[in-house]
């Protein structure tokens, strides 16, 4: 299917455009699962961008983008929408490298602004007729970079629209029939060239006057205040589903040739009544009975609310223990704790930056502070866990969440760096649970250590590794385990990875002499351990990147310490990885159980 040229529809052909795109978007994500109330909001503003804009020239810009579906049915992959984050589909955020009309990738919160400022510069010094326009929510408004990318765009004062969908809290309340009249009045031509011939004259005048002047300017602009003082314009709050209203206001907003942000209250999950307002829920589903609003497959135990319990268990017990979480209280489990002690855990919103700088004050007046974030945007605090955790060696706890392959997410949320970019930090502690039960005594243990900061990480959803296979001991710092010896070949194994590697085990025991080691730390690691193994090949098993990863830890030892083995890794190869179910990704990748049984039946045939 082509793109949807909406430009010569009228306001009801729009609107019945948009109940068709809301119908498309709730049949396959109610299959499928994705990204549901943010998108459902979106629509009439990403139909409004579509008519006012022109999309083959000007850049969209999608903040995170998971609001952006409709964005793809209109550019001609309404089809083709039906793969929506399956492997080998279609992404759920916007990628280049799956359409020209997708401007930029994202995935990760509040750089949209950013990007625009930059293509902003490009397009002033090429001297070309095109204008950015973002699509940002408000939720991504809680971040730094939002601030750094304004304050620039402020003084530079170039041409981007900015479009702020305001979907969950009010940045300024809307104060009834006045409000909506100041609105429209702001949007007109009349008072924008009144404005302008406004601030003309105040140049002119007495600084008296001007105070005076000001200060009536600002009874036209109450909403927009705080904007219009980095040196933006402001139009808003609109109806962020009045179509007409919306093409109205972007009209103007694009005849400024200036940085304007374009202020729109919408509802989240617009059209469907059970996701409707603010529900966290129904942010990011598994696919669910329309009618019901049911999941179709029930809640299983799973690694963050193994996490989250043991963690209540401790905290309920020892007033000292304080934890954080960036925007994900339900993604991370903390969302209990929050329930329970909202004076002791805290959800500071789209800042993983602060987040982490926040707790190291914490761990120096004697509190034991937990950080839970998911792998993927713990990389956004990576500045802070260096200068503000490790340098001064606080004792911070870092759980991390969505460790590996995450699946459906893809590039932008594979928790597969955390291994590499922790493990070269000075004073850190590094180690990993293999299945429930020692999620539990990793919980424990690191409350319990007060040397420096340490991290532990843990797989989406459930281990790999059932319960009681192998006997979950207490951690003792740098210490691994032999599961099961061989003098010729071992399996090592780290975290998620014992339950991979123990699959391996059962399909080649009867034909090779073959063992395994959970290495439970990689920083320390144990290198006793390692230099009494009597095996000589070394297959290394873990969720994580190889670059920077433990077989070069181990190689690196190795060499180091004249072993004569041979090291062969199983970590994800140096690229990024594709969305899709994790089975499919690593039989990609061929780190599945069957690619490495292959290899090591070629190696010892």
């Amino acid at each position: 299917m082509e793109r949807i040229d909406v430009k010569n529809m009228n306001i009801i052909e729009l609107e019945n455009l948009a109940k068709k795109i809301r119908e498309r978007i709730l049949d396959v994500v109610s299959r499928k699962g994705g990204h549901l109330s943010s998108t459902l909001g979106a629509v009439e503003l990403i139909i409004g961008m579509h008519y006012v804009f022109d999309v083959e020239k000007d850049p969209f810009i999608f903040d995170v983008s998971h609001q952006a579906y409709a964005h793809k049915l209109l550019t001609g992959r309404w089809e083709e929408f039906e793969t929506l984050r399956q492997f080998g589909g279609i992404s759920g955020y916007t990628r280049p490298s799956e359409s020209k009309y997708d401007y930029f990738s994202a995935g990760h919160s509040s750089t949209s602004i950013s990007v625009a400022v930059g293509v902003a510069k490009a397009i002033k010094l090429k001297n070309e007729d095109r204008i950015p326009v973002v699509l940002i929510g408000d939720g991504a408004m809680s971040a730094g970079m939002v601030y750094e990318a304004l304050n620039e765009l402020g003084d530079l004062k170039l041409p981007v629209v900015i479009i702020l969908n305001d979907n969950e809290m009010s940045i300024g309340r809307p104060i009834g029939a006045i409000s909506k009249y100041l609105t429209k009045l702001k949007a007109g031509r009349v008072y924008q060239n009144f404005k302008e011939r406004f601030k003309k004259l105040l140049d002119k005048a007495p600084s008296d006057v001007k105070y005076a002047a000001k200060k009536f300017e600002e009874l036209f602009s109450v909403n927009g205040v705080f904007f219009e003082e980095m040196g933006l314009e402001y139009i808003g709050p609109i109806d962020g589903h009045n179509l007409e209203e919306i093409i109205e206001v972007l009209k103007v907003a694009k005849e400024l040739k200036k940085p304007v942000i374009v202020h729109a209250k919408t509802i989240k999950g617009k059209g469907y009544k059970q996701a409707e307002g603010y529900y966290e829920h129904w942010h990011g589903v598994s696919p669910f009975n329309i009618k019901t609003g049911e999941p179709l497959k029930k809640s299983t135990l799973n690694a963050t609310k193994v996490f989250s319990k043991k963690l209540l268990e401790l905290a309920r017990e020892d007033k000292k223990i304080v934890g954080v979480t960036a925007a994900m209280p339900s993604g991370t489990g903390m969302k209990e704790l929050m329930k329970e002690f909202p004076e002791r855990f805290w959800d500071v919103g789209i800042a993983e930056q602060h987040a982490v700088t926040s707790m190291a004050p914490l761990a120096k007046e004697g509190f034991i502070p937990f950080v839970a974030i998911y792998s993927t945007f713990l990389q956004r605090g990576y500045d802070q866990i260096i200068h503000d955790v490790c340098l001064d060696n606080y004792p911070v706890r870092f759980a991390i969440d969505r460790a590996g392959i995450v699946g459906a997410d893809g590039e932008t949320h594979q928790g597969v760096f955390d291994v590499g970019y922790l493990r070269i930090l000075p004073n850190i502690t590094l180690f990993a649970p293999r299945d429930f039960e020692s999620l539990k005594k990793a919980v424990e243990f690191a409350y319990k250590f007060d040397k420096g900061p340490i991290a532990f990480r843990y797989p989406r959803g459930a281990f790999s590794l059932e319960d009681e296979i192998f006997e979950a001991k207490d951690y003792e710092l740098g210490k691994g385990e032999v599961l099961i010896d061989s003098k010729d070949i071992m399996l090592i194994a780290y975290g998620n990875g014992v339950g991979k590697a123990y699959e391996v085990y059962n399909i080649l025991k009867d034909e090779f002499d073959i063992g395994l080691v959970d290495l439970r730390f990689v920083k320390p690691f144990d290198k006793e351990l390692l230099k009494n193994l009597k095996a000589k090949k070394w297959y290394v098993i873990s969720d994580n990147a190889k670059e920077g990863g433990i077989a070069e830890m181990l190689s690196e030892f190795a060499n180091k310490e004249n072993l004569n083995v041979k090291i062969e890794s199983f970590e994800y190869p140096d690229k990024f990885i594709p969305h899709g179910d994790v089975k499919s990704v690593e039989r990609l990748l061929r780190v599945d159980v069957d690619s490495i049984v292959k290899k090591i039946k070629e190696d010892n045939g």
